[in-house]
């Protein structure tokens, strides 16, 4: 008798802590940002916390798929299902609803290109927020410019972002910042998800970073009898045979290496880091987000063999970029940390030297990498 009224305590005060975790849920939820017009779900509450909704009164189970989590929701008598996260980290998170065992958007929300698909998409607002906020400041442009491949035959795209007074003073000319996304996401990344044009907005205004050029390419290319999906076998080539002598004729550019840089995030850091290394002639600057490439080891590096020796001689580096830069979320999963500790590590045996630079309490996600362009840009053409 007396063990059955242990294991009952047991169970009356699991329930009892489930039930009061649920009722300490904060019930300041508020619509966010990044909704559709006039939608009021889905929202986010002060803890960081997603509540969704969503009209399904045929479906028999609907989840919240958020951080690799799958949340239940409930469905009311007017068959509206709702439910809610527990607290993510601050900042840009893809999402998106599972109804009957299919993954769909949430009609919610706006639509951002990650993960390989076009999907919903919610900001958990951070405390920091205010260097990537749309401010009265004077702002540049973000342009799309469509161009014809000869490399891969096809039409393809990127985004130009040209600092506030371009258009009005005509005769001066500008550097450029070439920045690429990350693996399953394009060339609208940095300008949507990544707020690219508004960190360089407001770091001008307060003249923290030198007016300049960024261009946003898709890092996805292949030849016409190489087709496959997500294959990166000749963007080298594409950017430096027909991007950026597009840019420099198409726009007042300084066209000189020492008036050039390039970074990326994952997938884009491990692309950028080989094109600057293999190209020296043509870039000054280098930054790394979260990657580099050496993904996913994270054994010692030889620097006579590691990119066909392009590291070894480390004083031959250091004249070639005035500006080598690495960041991390300090939360960034595995492999990522001990990917980017074994590179520093060959950096600090060849002294090469560089800047190093921790997002805190950030994954591998758009904080970090808003966070490292913030800080990037302002090194650069100093």
């Amino acid at each position: 008798m007396k063990k059955i009224i242990t294991w009952f305590n047991v169970f009356v005060l699991l329930a009892n802590l489930a039930s009061s975790s649920y009722a300490q849920v904060i019930e300041d939820f508020k619509p966010s940002s990044v909704n559709q017009l006039g939608k009021e779900y889905p929202q986010v509450n002060s803890e960081g916390r997603v509540r969704a909704r969503i009209y399904a009164p045929e479906a028999k189970r609907v989840q919240l798929d958020i951080g690799g989590v799958k949340y239940d929701m409930v469905k009311n008598e007017k068959g509206f299902w709702t439910g809610e996260s527990d607290c993510q980290q601050e900042g840009f998170h893809y999402y998106q609803l599972n109804v009957d065992g299919a993954s769909v958007p949430d009609p919610g929300t706006k639509y951002f290109y990650g993960a390989g698909r076009l999907g919903s998409g919610i900001e958990i607002p951070a405390h920091d927020a205010d260097f990537y906020a749309l401010k009265d400041v004077p702002h540049g442009l973000l342009s799309e410019v469509n161009y014809y491949s000869k490399i891969t035959q096809e039409w393809r795209r990127c985004f130009v972002y040209t600092p506030a007074g371009y258009e009005t003073n005509t005769e001066k000319r500008y550097p450029v910042l070439y920045l690429q996304h990350g693996s399953f996401e394009d060339e609208t990344g940095w300008g949507s998800q990544g707020k690219a044009n508004l960190i360089l907005d407001n770091l001008i205004a307060a003249k923290k970073a030198v007016p300049m050029l960024i261009v946003m390419d898709n890092g996805y290319a292949v030849r016409p009898n190489e087709r496959a999906l997500f294959q990166t076998t000749v963007f080298e080539e594409v950017l430096l045979q027909e991007v950026i002598p597009m840019i420099d004729t198409k726009f007042r550019t300084l066209p000189q290496r020492e008036s050039r840089a390039i970074a990326g995030l994952s997938m884009g850091a491990n692309q950028t880091m080989r094109i600057a290394m293999n190209h020296p002639e043509s870039f000054a600057y280098y930054g790394g987000f979260s990657g580099t490439s050496n993904y996913p080891s994270t054994e010692p590096l030889d620097a006579d063999t590691f990119l066909d020796g392009k590291f070894k001689d480390g004083k031959m580096v250091n004249r070639q970029f005035k500006t080598f830069f690495l960041g991390l979320g300090t939360s960034e999963p595995v492999p990522f940390p001990g990917v980017v500790k074994a590179f520093r590590q060959m950096l600090d045996k060849q002294g090469i030297r560089y800047t190093y630079y921790e997002s805190p309490e950030t994954a591998h996600e758009w904080l970090t990498w808003r966070r490292a362009l913030h800080q990037y840009a302002q090194l650069l053409f100093r």
